[in-house]
C-alpha cells in the first residue's frame, strides 16, 4: 500500500490465498498468515470504495469452521457499507469442461441501488462438456510438438491425490495448484496431463501461453479462475453497471425537469 491507489474505481476484483480454507490443504483458516490477507483486499476498498467488488474463493470457504469463517468476511466487507451475497458457482454449468467449485462473494454499494445477480447457469450437468471433445485431439501429439504440450513425469502413487485417471466422457477434475507435479493422468494411462491439456481443461485459449516451465504453468494454471466462468461474471458485472447508469440518467432527467418546471411557472 506504499503506492497510490487510483482515485476513480468501478470494480475491484480479488482472489484472496485459498489454501487455508480449500479441503486440498491443511485447512488453517484464519490460523495461518494466508488465511488473513482477505483483509488486504478490505483495505483496498476501504480506500477506493469501488461501485462493485468481485472476490473469489474455494468451496471448503463455506465449511471452514462450520460456516462460521466464510460468516466473518462477509460480516467484513459489510461493514464498509457494501450489500454482499455469495453464490457457490460449477464451472461445467458455463461451458468450462471441468468439475470446479468457487464461492464468488460480490459486494455493491449501498448507495448505488442496484442488487447483484450471479449468472445463470447455461448447461444443464447432462450437456457439460466431456474432456474427450476438450482435449481429445492432443492424445496422440508428440511431448513438445504443440505449445505447453508437455508433462509431469511423476511416478503413479495409487490413492493419493492426483493419481487417478480422468473419464473421457466427463468433465475433468479441479486443477489444482499446489500439485508438486501429481496431476492427474490421462485417460489413456500413459501418461498424465499436459500442461496444455491443463489449461484446455481451465478453459485458456491455445494461443495463451504459459512460461517460463511446465512446472510453473501448471502452477498459474491452477490459480487461475477458468477464462469462460469469468466472462460470465463479468457480463453480469456489466448489467449491473449499466442497471446503476440507467438509474443515475433517470434520477439527473427527474432534477432536470423538476427545475424547469419551477423556473417555467407564472409569479404570482
Amino acid at each position: 500500500f506504499n503506492k497510490p491507489l487510483p482515485k476513480h474505481v468501478d470494480v475491484v476484483l480479488g482472489g484472496f490465498p485459498c489454501q487455508d480454507f480449500s479441503h486440498a490443504g491443511k485447512r488453517k483458516g484464519f490460523n495461518a498468515k494466508r488465511g488473513l490477507l482477505y483483509q488486504s483486499m478490505i483495505e483496498v476498498i476501504k480506500r477506493t470504495k469501488p461501485t462493485i467488488f468481485v472476490a473469489e474463493n474455494v468451496r471448503g470457504l463455506m465449511t471452514m469452521d462450520n460456516g462460521e469463517a466464510l460468516k466473518t468476511i462477509i460480516r467484513d466487507f459489510e461493514k464498509l457499507d457494501y450489500t454482499v451475497a455469495y453464490k457457490l458457482l460449477v464451472a461445467a454449468d458455463y461451458g468450462v469442461p471441468q468439475v470446479r467449485e468457487r464461492v464468488i462473494i460480490v459486494g455493491t454499494r449501498k448507495d448505488r441501488h442496484a442488487i447483484f445477480k450471479h449468472p445463470m447457469p447455461i448447461l444443464n450437468k447432462d450437456a457439460w462438456v466431456p474432456l474427450k471433445r476438450a482435449i481429445g485431439d492432443l492424445e496422440n501429439v508428440e511431448e513438445g510438438e504443440f505449445a505447453n504440450h508437455y508433462w509431469s513425469k511423476a511416478k503413479m502413487f495409487p490413492g493419493t491425490q492426483g493419481n487417478s485417471y480422468v473419464s473421457s466422457d466427463k468433465p475433468g477434475p479441479t486443477m489444482r495448484t499446489e500439485h508438486h507435479g501429481n496431476i492427474e493422468w490421462h485417460w489413456n494411462k500413459k501418461r498424465r496431463l499436459s500442461a496444455r491439456e491443463a489449461a484446455r481443461i481451465q478453459s485458456f485459449p491455445d494461443n495463451f501461453i504459459f512460461y517460463p516451465s511446465t512446472s510453473s504453468a501448471y502452477k498459474q494454471i491452477g490459480n487461475a479462475v477458468p477464462p469462460v466462468m469469468a466472462w460470465h461474471i463479468a457480463v453480469s458485472i456489466q448489467n449491473l453497471l449499466d442497471e446503476i447508469d440507467v438509474h443515475n440518467s433517470q434520477i439527473e432527467d427527474f432534477k432536470f425537469n423538476d427545475s424547469s418546471s419551477y423556473s417555467s411557472s407564472p409569479m404570482l
